[in-house]
């Protein structure tokens, strides 16, 4: 593996990670009113659009942190509405 792709996975890593609080926040605190509906379903829209960018370029870096993004964040959108 080269650099760039190391130094890709470890950025993609990083931004990655840094929802788990939000979404560990959210399902302890069964609530979610402060986070933006529209803001989540935009945000989603957009790391699905990245997701297939990466599948396209054949990037793993960009295919595994926007897999893991979306994953994460369908979570929080779930728990926003299901803590409405």
């Amino acid at each position: 593996m080269d650099f760039v792709t190391i130094l890709g996975l470890f950025a993609a890593s990083i931004t990655t990670v840094s929802f788990l609080p939000q979404m560990i926040k959210i399902w302890q605190n069964q609530s979610a009113k402060d986070v933006s509906f529209v803001m989540l379903i935009c945000f989603n829209t957009g790391v699905f659009l990245w997701l297939i960018y990466g599948i396209i370029l054949k990037q793993l870096p960009i295919i595994l942190a926007n897999a893991v993004t979306l994953f994460f964040n369908l979570i929080i959108l779930w728990l926003k509405i299901k803590y409405r």
